[in-house]
């Protein structure tokens, strides 16, 4: 209890001449640190005032949450290092040759992360803390570190918890684990505003947070990370060094100096009494983390994981009778918090040579890896990605090349145009451009804590080859703007569909009431020839004054090519009047929310179709399920879930009922157990085979390394479309999908097998079981199972797992506009 009474008491009566200018948290809120949860705006209050009182100390916005909620990072240092910050700054970043200037760097710059999850609310109030003890009790640190804090990554999620908190629970607290303030509703504070985990998206940067977090991040490329986490009550406290498996990239350096930071947090909790462990459960490999993304930066990345989580509440007593308080866990964040901060100071010259060293970048297996440009979007989408992370990217010179053929899964040669897009590993990013790009993640433990594989190639749909020698580019920064003009001649206007970009124009026109078509067949007219699913708005449905006006600005502004065409009349294929050319509705879209579904898959639907294709959804509860009226909607998206309780027989037969007549039901992963091996649906659910041998003979210590063997942990597998289908329209023939799980289904004896596994299949990347693999062979991906006039799409992997398997999106948006769009409801 020494240091925990040591921390409390500098905090309320340090008698130094800051302290006695300077306010504690506690005298500045009014309550002790742990005697409640601090919402967002009073500890942004707080870090507002210190900043505003020491010179030491500078505060800066560098974003907003989609709820307005501000982010804020805050510089602590000396007074010399705070006048001289952007100086140092620039040695730093020049030390890995990001920019050019004097590299002479021997400040340590320490990163400390709180509150990625919203409802591991304990990190937030530790803040707090640590910045006041730096600034008082701690200053001779500062004289070579800069210490930058982020007391709050995910604002939106923290008030999500803290206010439902606050309006629930029991004065005094209640420490039993059944009260009310230790079970949180659906969806829970974890996620952010669009319910997504952000500590998976350091890599993907889908979210507004991460955007905004990475470029202030890269504006500084730390030495030390600290992202600040909570675990579940009964695990005390876990710091670095982290767990196997470690990916190939980390250094010697980085893998030891974990180790000489864990004991230096082990003093001080050994001193206490306090529980720990280390090198468990949370390993380095997955690269969207907070401890992995900075460590793959060049950085020490760390996780430190304090018991609590949303379940803890301001106190509980955990399942060995102890009494777990929001005080305990404030302080031992705190603690490792200053530790690193100390041990850091004492090794910063080290830290800076070590930094240095990670950029060179000169031995990689894979020189270059080369990426078919035979879609712009899709390349002008991998590009904004790229620029985020400033990783450098060029255009190819036309040639030839061998190396590993992502497509085939073998060496051989590949031809090059002038317009394929290059990405090289000599470059000071080239670490991560391995880890993102390289097509099989070397693996030496299958007990990891998230998926194996994300090569971008396969996220993005490229045809790409790793190359072992370097290929010959060019810089190259020309954009080709689409401007298209009126034509009052026209017949029709015809535009591509193969990309998200196409369906966001699509999402465009319906909400303007312009009425398009597609086809569903290859065509050809005046000499241009155009795939299934190409758009053709004709003028006909059209009829208004202003119609080519509000045609071409909507496609000027979405930068999509308009083709005119004086006929209808085609050289090959349908013409404009034909069946196979179908209308496009306004479609109404509803999707399942609440108990029962996953919140990170509804999250990843709401996300699509509000920031992505801009398109109007209803969220339905799904308390409420059973009584809305379906006919009110044309489609109905079950996300990722189970639903035994919402989709009950009499539900299921309502459903059933409605789609009969035309409407469209889209299930995603969990939600197909709901319709497989029941009356009235083709969906099969194929049953593992059963050891010979029924006696468990394993022994206890290997029991969980064992049951891997009937996982699938996020790996990739190749399927075969059906590209005449319109589910596959914009696509090639084959699609590398993200498997997440050993379920598996049949194909479908009745409908449409769109897209499916044949006898073949296997991982081409990633970790799948010994068990869990033998049932994807002849396997179901994404059917079609017609039901009347309507249609249930099964999608057993979600193609929009998330938001960064960007290649699969375009499969939902078929499923939404191109599936009975036509009938009449």
């Amino acid at each position: 209890m020494k240091i925990k009474l040591f921390l409390l008491l500098t905090v309320l009566s340090f008698s130094s001449y800051y302290a006695q200018k300077l306010q504690s948290p506690s005298e500045f809120l009014g309550y002790e640190i742990g005697a409640r949860f601090t919402r967002h705006h009073k500890v942004v209050d707080y870090f507002k005032y210190v900043s505003s009182t020491l010179s030491t100390v500078k505060l800066e916005k560098y974003g907003e949450t989609n709820e307005h909620r501000p982010l804020y990072v805050s510089y602590i240092s000396s007074q010399e290092n705070i006048t001289n910050l952007e100086t140092i700054r620039k040695a730093n970043l020049a030390q890995t040759g990001l920019i050019s200037g004097n590299s002479d760097s021997k400040t340590a710059i320490v990163w400390l992360s709180y509150n990625v999850h919203g409802n591991e609310a304990s990190s937030t109030e530790a803040a707090m803390l640590t910045l006041y003890e730096l600034v008082t009790t701690k200053k001779a640190w500062l004289e070579n570190t800069v210490v930058i804090i982020d007391p709050c990554i995910n604002p939106d999620g923290r008030d999500r918890y803290v206010n439902w908190f606050n309006q629930v629970k029991s004065t005094p607290y209640n420490i039993n684990q059944e009260a009310k303030e230790h079970s949180e509703p659906w969806p829970g504070g974890r996620p952010n505003h669009y319910l997504f985990d952000l500590n998976r998206d350091w890599a993907w940067v889908t979210q507004v947070e991460s955007v905004q977090r990475i470029a202030i991040y890269n504006k500084w490329m730390p030495h030390i990370h600290v992202d600040f986490h909570e675990q579940y009550i009964n695990n005390p406290y876990y710091f670095a060094p982290a767990a196997a498996p470690f990916h190939e990239i980390i250094s010697d350096w980085q893998h030891d100096f974990q180790t000489e930071i864990g004991k230096n947090h082990a003093k001080y909790f050994d001193k206490e009494g306090w529980l720990y462990f280390t090198k468990e459960s949370f390993d380095l490999l997955y690269p969207s983390y907070g401890d992995t993304y900075p460590t793959f930066m060049g950085a020490i990345g760390m996780t430190y994981e304090q018991a609590g989580h949303g379940m803890a509440g301001l106190g509980i007593k955990t399942d060995e009778g102890e009494i777990l308080t929001l005080t305990d866990r404030a302080i031992h964040h705190t603690t490792t918090g200053l530790s690193t901060v100390e041990i850091s100071s004492k090794n910063a010259s080290k830290l800076n040579t070590e930094f240095r060293k990670f950029f060179e970048n000169s031995n990689f297996k894979y020189k270059s890896f080369v990426l078919k440009n035979e879609n712009q979007d899709k390349t002008n989408r991998l590009k904004r990605l790229l620029d985020t992370h400033e990783i450098r990217y060029e255009q190819a010179e036309k040639g030839t090349t061998k190396g590993y053929h992502f497509n085939t899964q073998k060496e051989g040669k590949f031809t090059i145009s002038d317009n394929d897009l290059v990405i090289h590993t000599d470059q000071p990013k080239g670490k991560m451009v391995k880890v993102l790009f390289e097509p099989i993640t070397k693996l030496v433990d299958s007990l990891t804590y998230d998926i194996t594989a994300w090569s971008l190639p396969y996220a993005h749909g490229f045809d790409a080859i790793a190359s072992k020698t370097k290929v010959n580019s060019t810089v190259n920064t020309n954009f080709k703007k689409v401007t298209n003009t009126i034509d009052k001649n026209a017949y029709a206007y015809i535009s591509k569909w193969n990309s998200l970009e196409d369906a966001t124009f699509l999402s465009a026109l319906l909400q303007h009431n312009i009425v398009p078509r597609f086809t569903e067949k290859d065509f050809s007219v005046e000499g241009k020839s155009f795939k299934k699913g190409t758009l053709i708005i004709l003028r006909n449905d059209n009829r208004n004054d202003a119609f080519d006006a509000k045609i071409v600005e909507i496609a000027n502004k979405h930068q999509r090519e308009l083709t005119p065409s004086p006929t209808g009349f085609v050289s090959s294929g349908a013409d404009f009047g034909s069946y196979s050319v179908k209308p496009i509705n306004k479609q109404k879209v509803a999707v399942l929310s609440g108990q029962g579904t996953s919140s990170l898959s509804f999250g990843e639907i709401w996300h699509f179709f509000e920031t992505q294709l801009h398109y109007p959804i209803t969220n339905i509860n799904s308390d409420d399920f059973s009584s809305v009226d379906f006919s009110n909607y044309d489609v109905i998206i079950l996300p990722n879930g189970y639903y035994s309780k919402v989709l009950n027989k009499n539900t299921l037969e309502k459903l059933k009922k409605w789609t009969r007549s035309g409407g469209t039901v889209i299930a995603i992963g969990g939600a197909l157990e709901s319709f497989a091996d029941k009356d009235g649906f083709s969906l099969e659910q194929r049953k593992a085979k059963k050891d010979s041998i029924n006696a468990n003979l394993v022994p206890y210590a290997d029991t969980e390394r064992k049951s891997v063997a009937n996982l699938i942990t996020g790996s990739v597998f190749k399927s075969t479309l059906d590209t005449t289908h319109p589910l596959a329209f914009g696509y090639d023939k084959t699609y590398f999908s993200l498997k997440l799980s050993g379920t598996s289904y049949t194909y479908l004896k009745e409908g449409n097998n769109v897209a499916y596994f044949d006898k073949a299949a296997k991982n081409v990347a990633g970790y799948a079981g010994s068990k869990a693999v033998k049932n994807i062979p002849e396997s179901l991906l994404f059917g079609e199972d017609q039901i009347g006039s309507g249609s249930i799409i099964y999608m057993v992997d979600n193609p929009l797992f998330r938001s960064f398997w960007e290649n699969g999106k375009l499969f939902v948006a078929n499923a939404v506009f191109l599936l009975n769009s036509d009938k009449l409801k």
